[in-house]
């Protein structure tokens, strides 16, 4: 489908290949997911818009291009999605932070929410919702569906890694979210991980193996 969005860019493949290492330790593991999420960011504000600005150069007046103060928003999922903010704030330092909170209950693989703290004006701003892993694409829809209950119109998915479940799902619940990922793995095994994935990313970036 149209919404959905592989960057498959060789820099980030090959970044996400040492990721996918499990020698792989967490201080390298942080740094690789921060420098993805900056690639993966020139994609998805690709189509910013722009507006005119008078400047002056050393030599001249002239009409310039700059970014027309369309609003940001970067919200994590809470924990993993942390480790891609600082990435995306590099692109855009002015953007504005949420958090939301929702857990994988460990029997039902159901997503459970305990927090959610959103800037006052998000309704207004162009959401980047971000989580490492979209594995069976409960989380992520759950949050979709929350942000929208707050008035958010303009959202878009990013994660590392998504099995085709989850983007099924994702896709059926909210139509008008763009994904993007940087990976579409094979599968999900039968504790709802994402085969070959990388891991718990959660783990893997806090060190809590």
């Amino acid at each position: 489908m149209s919404n959905f969005h592989v960057v498959d860019h060789p820099l980030i493949t090959h970044k996400l290949s040492i990721m996918r290492n499990k020698k792989t330790g967490s201080k390298d593991f942080r740094e690789l997911l921060n420098e993805i999420a900056m690639l993966m960011g020139y994609e998805l504000t690709r189509d910013l818009p722009l507006e005119d600005v008078v400047i002056e150069t050393p030599l001249t007046k002239m009409t310039a291009k700059m970014v027309s103060g369309k609003k940001l928003a970067i919200v994590p999922i809470l924990r993993a999605g942390l480790g891609m903010v600082d990435g995306l704030q590099s692109l855009v330092p002015v953007a504005k932070v949420g958090h939301i909170g929702l857990y994988r209950d460990p029997e039902t693989h159901k997503p459970v929410e305990y927090y959610c703290k959103l800037p006052v004006d998000i309704e207004e701003r162009i959401v980047i919702l971000v989580d490492p892993m979209l594995a069976t694409g409960g989380s992520a829809s759950d949050a979709l569906t929350m942000l929208k209950n707050k008035g958010c119109k303009h959202i878009r998915f990013m994660c590392l890694v998504a099995s085709p479940e989850g983007v099924k799902k994702v896709q059926e619940d909210h139509p008008d979210v763009d994904i993007y990922t940087a990976a579409l793995d094979e599968c999900l095994n039968e504790h709802a991980y994402i085969v070959p994935g990388l891991g718990d990313a959660g783990d893997r970036i806090f060190g809590t193996l």
